[in-house]
């Protein structure tokens, strides 16, 4: 297969997934690009790191109560499964239907909130809206346990329509109130905190632990509701499904499929691509797999332009780096201090800032997150004990039989964490900083540590640092 080949695959890889190795890399090359997009979109068995065996090593991963010990638990998932867009589609709608534990206190809710994307993030988007509006840690964050017959709140209401399905500008406060009017009666069936308070019962034993949605027909308002211009006696279901066939719905899932999986700016050639996606999203009845499809088997996404078009999440840079380094495959002591990592680069997952998710792009990037993202991933990359690493220069100790100019590292190490297309400007810098570490590097009769060793792990510590390795 020709480095074009690879190239694009790494590009899909970096989208779809958090990147992948050049043994991946390679294994999806035999079956070619096209069966590699429908393998992602069709996940199998993830074959991720048991539940047993983190938590015979992880006692707070038991419970899952504690957000770190949470984050690190869906961390293990990222970095170990062998279905990777299945994580990417939970970590997208994390970010759009953003829930989190400041407000819940219950880390283990939101993780069966994730665990919910992963059944439903890839098929119908009137499913999936129905499995969020039941979802006990949505009912609680926007207030849908307080929205209750003649006395509704519009918390659910709002939300759903402006930033979860269709955008300003394409409703009206009173749809606002007649969709919120539908919602009523769907909540909790356990701690419900006002009738706890008048019966003065104990939540305990089960508590949080047992949140479930109930269905309450006494507390729904069965009154007929005028909803975009629709009439009739809705529930939850016939609101979602109105949501769910309007033009605005169709494109504002596109738009944030695309600004996710393909751009972070969306010019002319992207619109064409968003139209050609709502028109799948549409044709196979409301499925996000058919739309994004349409987007990776689009010229668009398979053009040069597309790469490096995104800056990488801070969550997507440090699975990437730690999938790359072939860390964390095995139960290990602080894992939980990943989740505490992704926190300090801007994205502390189960803890998004607000309703609104994170702001995105250009805007993962300030002064003080920068260094901690360079930081980690040079430290990462770097590490001579790390498989993927020792990976890395076993490869090159077979080229030229292990004698290779500076320009030659440098080319072999771009093309084994990636391939990483990097700027002229770039690649002379590279060069330059390989020279400056001797002549020709010799891995012949190498040994684990030795200099020759440590002059690649220089190198790869500073394409980490690169501004082309920020991008996806």
């Amino acid at each position: 297969m020709s480095n074009q080949d690879f190239a694009l695959l790494a590009h899909l890889m970096r989208r779809a997934g958090f990147g992948a190795t050049r043994d991946e890399l390679e294994a999806y090359a035999a079956q070619g690009y096209t069966a590699t997009v429908d393998e992602l979109l069709n996940p199998g068995d993830p074959e991720v790191m048991p539940d047993d065996l983190i938590r015979r090593y992880h006692v707070d991963q038991s419970e899952l109560r504690q957000l770190d010990g949470a984050g690190a638990n869906w961390l293990y998932r990222m970095v170990t499964t062998r279905c990777p867009l299945e994580e990417k589609i939970a970590l997208f709608w994390h970010g759009l239907f953003a829930t989190g534990y400041s407000k819940l206190n219950q880390a283990r809710a939101l993780l069966n909130q994730i665990d919910m994307f992963r059944r439903h993030g890839l098929g119908r988007f009137d499913a999936l809206l129905v499995e969020l509006s039941k979802d006990p840690a949505m009912l609680l964050w926007l207030d849908n346990t307080d929205n209750h017959k003649g006395a509704i709140n519009e918390n659910y209401g709002r939300e759903l329509l402006e930033l979860f399905s269709m955008g300003i500008g394409n409703y009206t406060e009173e749809d606002i109130k007649e969709c919120s009017r539908a919602f009523t009666g769907w909540t909790l069936g356990n701690a419900e905190y006002m009738a706890m308070r008048a019966s003065k019962d104990s939540i305990w034993p089960y508590s949080r632990i047992a949140w479930h949605f109930q269905y309450r027909d006494w507390d729904h308002d069965e009154g007929q509701k005028t909803f975009l211009g629709e009439t009739g006696n809705f529930n939850g279901e016939d609101i979602i499904g109105i949501i769910a066939r309007q033009q605005a719905t169709a494109r504002f899932v596109s738009m944030r499929l695309f600004q996710f999986f393909a751009a972070d700016d969306v010019d002319s050639d992207g619109e064409q691509v968003i139209e050609a996606m709502m028109q799948s999203y549409f044709d196979s009845g409301y499925e996000i797999r058919a739309a994004l499809r349409t987007l990776f088997l689009s010229e668009y996404f398979m053009s040069e332009k597309a790469r490096y078009a995104r800056v990488k999440g801070p969550v997507e840079l440090l699975v990437g780096a730690i999938r790359q380094a072939g860390s964390y495959r095995a139960p290990t002591l602080g894992v939980h201090q990943l989740a505490y990592q992704g926190f300090f680069m801007g994205q502390g997952l189960l803890q998004p800032p607000s309703v609104e998710g994170w702001h995105e792009g250009m805007e993962w990037i300030d002064s003080g997150s920068l260094v901690e993202r360079v930081n980690f991933v040079a430290q990462e990359l770097s590490s001579l004990d790390k498989p993927g690493v020792r990976a890395i220069i076993d490869r090159l100790a077979a080229e030229n039989g292990g004698v290779l100019t500076p320009e030659q590292l440098v080319d072999q190490c771009l093309d084994l964490l990636g391939p990483v297309a990097v700027e002229d400007d770039t690649r002379t810098a590279l060069v330059d900083f390989a020279a400056a570490g001797g002549g020709a590097l010799n891995l012949s009769g190498h040994q684990p540590g030795d200099a020759t060793e440590q002059r690649v792990s220089n190198v790869l510590r500073i394409i980490a640092s690169t501004r082309e390795y920020q991008l996806a």
